[in-house]
C-alpha cells in the first residue's frame, strides 16, 4: 500500500474528447448514450445527463482526458489534469445515471507512488492485475489501474443494457473492442467511438467504481 503525501483528490471534475470532427462523434455518444449535445463556441460539444456534464468534445485528437476534482489546478502524466471546482462524478455522487461516467481506469506501467503523491491517493492490489486508488480520508474507491492494455486513462459510463450499447455502438460507426463479460467493475464491454477513441460501459452499476463501489 502507498501513503499519499497531500490532501485527497476526491473525483472527477469532468471528462473532456478530442476528435477531429467533435460534432459527429458527440452525435454517436449521443445516440448510443443518451445524452442532451450543446454546441459551445470554438468548435466544442458538451454531452449533458441531465444537469451534470458527462463529456466535452473537442477539436483535437489525442482522446480521452480525464479532469480531476482539486485546488491545485496542473496537469498530470496521460493525458489527465486537475482543476478547480465540484467533483461531478465520484464516490460521494450520487449512483451514476445512464450515460454518466461511473468510473476512470489508468492502463499502463505502475505509477503508484506519482499517482498517490499527486493525488493524495492510496494503493492496493485486491484482484491482480487491478490495482484500486482509494481516497486517503474514507477509504473510497476513486480510480483504478491495469497494469496492461495500452497507456492512459479509460472512461466507464452507465447504460441500462451493455450488450444493446456494444450493438448499437457497431451498427453507428463504432466497434467492439472486448465484447461484454464480467470484470471486476462488473458486466462491462470496452467499445470505440468513430474517431477510434476507447471507452467502456457497465450495466447498471450501484455507485461510483460499479463493483468496486463500497470498497
Amino acid at each position: 500500500m502507498t501513503a499519499p503525501s497531500s490532501s485527497p483528490v476526491r473525483g472527477v471534475r469532468r471528462v473532456e474528447l478530442t476528435a477531429a470532427d467533435p460534432e459527429p462523434v458527440a452525435d454517436f455518444y449521443a445516440h448510443l448514450l443518451g445524452w442532451v449535445v450543446i454546441a459551445e463556441p470554438g468548435g466544442v460539444f458538451s454531452g449533458w445527463v441531465g444537469d451534470r456534464l458527462a463529456v466535452r468534445v473537442r477539436p483535437g485528437g489525442d482522446g480521452f482526458h480525464v479532469v480531476f476534482a482539486g485546488g491545485d489546478p496542473r496537469g498530470l502524466r496521460a493525458g489527465a489534469s486537475v482543476d478547480r471546482g465540484r467533483v461531478l462524478h465520484g464516490p460521494w455522487a450520487p449512483q451514476p445515471r445512464p450515460g454518466e461516467p461511473c468510473w476512470v481506469e489508468y492502463a499502463g506501467a505502475a505509477d503508484d507512488d506519482y499517482w498517490a503523491g499527486e493525488l493524495g491517493w492510496r494503493s492496493r492490489t485486491p484482484d491482480e492485475p487491478f490495482t484500486v486508488y482509494d481516497t486517503a480520508v474514507g477509504h473510497r474507491p476513486v480510480a483504478g489501474r491495469l497494469a496492461a492494455g495500452g497507456q492512459g486513462w479509460l472512461c466507464y459510463f452507465s447504460v441500462p443494457d451493455v450488450a444493446q450499447a456494444a450493438s448499437v455502438a457497431a451498427r453507428t460507426g463504432g466497434r467492439v473492442v472486448v465484447p461484454p463479460g464480467e470484470g471486476p467493475t462488473g458486466l462491462a464491454a470496452r467499445l470505440a467511438d468513430p474517431s477510434g477513441a476507447r471507452f467502456a460501459v457497465v450495466q447498471d452499476p450501484p455507485g461510483w467504481g460499479g463493483a468496486w463501489h463500497g470498497g
